[in-house]
């Protein structure tokens, strides 16, 4: 059976209201008609079971600790921001600049040196200096541990370095430029470039799948320069000099003009990334200033023949070395000045180190008879002689502590004054200038006077690097033997520019004109400028020089003369042989010769002076007059028919040499 509900009973409570229509239902909310009342959560029970509510804390104090910790982080930068901008803001700059922008020098080109026909001795190719920034060879910029060992395994054999070298210069993170080598051809670069691309291109295809991407040649970069080149080779090395790996005259003429040669370098400001310029950034340039050419009063193809002429008789005598000056005899320009052994300065790597300097000018030693044209000069122009004047020479002459010789035994010679300076007799030379006072005293004094009229003990003028005043003591100080030596060239020295002086000063009709290698210069606009006129100093009265002429002829025409082999067909030719005992530079002692020559032609019309000295011939003889006269002669006939000089209108003085007993 179905169960039965028990009835509901009816809780009596409160009368319903009735609503508009009169019933009593409950009225319903107008504004919701739909909504449910949200069921309260149940509440949570104690553990005796009974239920409690639980009551959220307050936000507010997490809030403010908040606020406050992102205040003092606010605070903070906005500290370190016043202090990067405002405090130190320009040297934050400075290193921001120092790290993205990069300075180098531009090199100036530098002045060429011509000879007098304008053909280059000297000049200047473009160059470059391979440098690197070493930053760009770290592990972390470059993306291989060893970026400098690889970089320099590769730049070696093209720079002609050594790996070490180069890998140390590249490990060097806290500079931003390290020069690898200086100066180097524009085919070096070219290989190191090709080499750049090769590697940038391998890194560009490795980072592509997904590698590091490493460039070990990626900071190695360049600058354009100049490098120094001599088109000729060793032809008037000794002059010219060289230029060292800095770019500085390092010798001769470079070092002497390097001021002018050098020009001004300008400045190049650029930035950079990656060691590339960015071209947005912009860059500042100051431009340089090209050098001054030099033009000397070189004539090359005169030049050439003499240094030609030198070096084959320093081979053929097996001599130490040797020089050749030749000189313009009226405005004393020096037309050439060579040396053998010379130097190309184009390979100072394959250079002897005691042939890189100018021999003619620093080698000093003691001329020999050569030097008795100034001893007979001062009789003349004294006169205590003339040409005429009856020497008899014995054939051995006791003074002082010595007794004297010629370099011949002979009996006596009965000569003139002419014949003393043709045959070059020493004992001649002692008698004749012991006439130039009343004792020995006072003819030393006016002999040392011309000596340094003729410009003995005296640079030359040319202030050549190095240049050596020779060595020419004062009258007082000479010793009981140097009274009677010095008039025939011993116990005195000099260089050869100083010796080829002597002559250009009688050829120039007494007056000595101080040499000059520089004719002039040209700026880098263009304009020329003229050197200044050079010093002239009377030496001797024109008679006595025209006389000295005569009687020089009689060494080259006569044939008692020393100096035959110096004759030139259809030239008047004025000549004195030398041949002097040499001090061993070495050992301090006198071992070995001096062979000279020198001279001017024609007689009658002066117009070059050649002057010529061999060191320590060893092989076949080693008189001036067998071994310089011919060098004399090939130097002075190839300078003449250079110059285009006319052939002597007139024949030889010849004048008397000796003089028979009794007239």
């Amino acid at each position: 059976m179905p169960s039965k509900e028990p009835p509901r009973r009816r809780v009596p409570g409160p009368a319903r209201p009735r609503n508009a229509a009169g019933g009593t239902g409950r009225p319903r909310p107008a504004a919701r008609p739909d909504a449910r009342r949200p069921r309260r959560p149940a509440a949570a029970k104690r553990r005796g079971g009974s239920p409690q509510s639980i009551k959220l804390g307050s936000p507010r104090p997490r809030l403010r600790l908040i606020s406050l910790c992102l205040t003092l982080v606010m605070l903070a930068f906005v500290v370190r921001l016043l202090q990067v901008q405002a405090v130190d803001a320009s040297t934050y700059a400075a290193k921001a600049e120092k790290n993205r922008y990069l300075e180098y020098a531009i090199a100036a080109e530098r002045g060429e040196i011509t000879d007098r026909s304008g053909i280059a001795l000297a000049t200047s190719v473009d160059a470059h200096d391979i440098t690197a920034d070493p930053q760009l060879f770290t592990p972390e910029i470059s993306k291989a541990p060893d970026a400098p060992q690889q970089a320099a395994a590769l730049l070696a054999p093209i720079l002609g370095k050594e790996e070490a070298e180069l890998a140390k210069k590249l490990a060097t993170p806290k500079s931003r430029y390290e020069v690898l080598a200086r100066r180097q051809t524009p085919q070096v670069w070219k290989q190191i470039k090709d080499l750049k691309s090769v590697f940038a291109e391998k890194a560009g295809e490795d980072r592509a799948n997904g590698g590091p991407g490493a460039n070990v040649l990626a900071g190695v970069l360049q600058e354009p320069t100049t490098r120094r080149v001599y088109p000729n080779g060793d032809l008037a090395a000794g002059i010219l000099g060289f230029v060292n790996a800095e770019g500085k005259g390092g010798g001769g003429l470079e070092a002497q003009l390097n001021k002018q040669l050098r020009g001004e370098d300008g400045k190049i400001r650029y930035a950079q990334a990656g060691g590339r310029p960015v071209p947005t950034a912009g860059s500042t340039e100051i431009p340089a200033v090209a050098g001054t050419d030099v033009e000397l009063t070189i004539d090359r193809d005169i030049q050439w023949a003499a240094q030609r002429a030198i070096a084959d008789q320093v081979e053929k005598s097996a001599a130490d070395r040797g020089y050749v000056v030749v000189q313009n005899a009226k405005t004393g320009e020096v037309l050439a000045m060579a040396n053998a052994p010379g130097y190309d300065p184009n390979d100072l790597a394959q250079s002897n180190s005691a042939a890189l300097g100018n021999a003619a000018l620093q080698d000093v030693y003691e001329p020999g008879s050569t030097s008795k044209v100034m001893s007979m000069a001062a009789v003349l122009e004294e006169e205590a002689a003339t040409p005429g004047t009856h020497v008899t020479v014995p054939n051995r002459l006791h003074r002082g502590d010595r007794l004297f010789r010629d370099d011949i035994d002979h009996p006596t010679w009965y000569l003139t004054l002419n014949g003393v300076l043709a045959k070059s007799s020493n004992i001649g030379t002692i008698l004749a200038t012991g006439q130039l006072g009343k004792t020995q005293a006072e003819a030393n004094k006016v002999l040392y006077s011309y000596l340094r009229k003729f410009g003995l003990g005296s640079t030359t003028g040319l202030d050549y690097p190095g240049e050596s005043p020779g060595i020419l003591a004062k009258p007082q100080d000479w010793s009981t033997s140097q009274q009677y030596t010095i008039p025939f060239g011993q116990g005195l020295s000099l260089n050869a520019m100083q010796a080829a002086s002597v002559y250009q000063a009688i050829a120039n009709g007494g007056v000595r004109v101080e040499p000059t290698l520089v004719r002039g210069t040209k700026d880098a606009g263009g304009r020329y400028t003229a050197s200044e006129a050079p010093e002239r100093t009377r030496v001797v009265s024109e008679k006595t020089a025209r006389t000295l002429a005569k009687m020089l002829e009689s060494v080259v025409d006569d044939e008692e003369g020393t100096g035959t082999k110096a004759h030139i067909q259809g030239y008047r030719v004025a000549g004195k042989t030398g041949t002097a005992n040499r001090v061993d530079p070495v050992r301090g002692i006198y071992k070995g010769y001096t062979a000279s020559f020198a001279g001017f032609a024609p007689a009658d019309d002066p117009q070059i002076t050649v002057y010529c000295a061999i060191q320590n011939p060893t092989k076949g003889s080693y008189f001036g007059g067998q071994i310089c006269g011919p060098i004399y002669k090939k130097v002075m006939e190839f300078a003449l028919k250079t110059l285009q000089t006319p052939p002597s209108g007139s024949d030889p003085a010849r004048l008397p040499v000796s003089f028979k007993p009794g007239e």
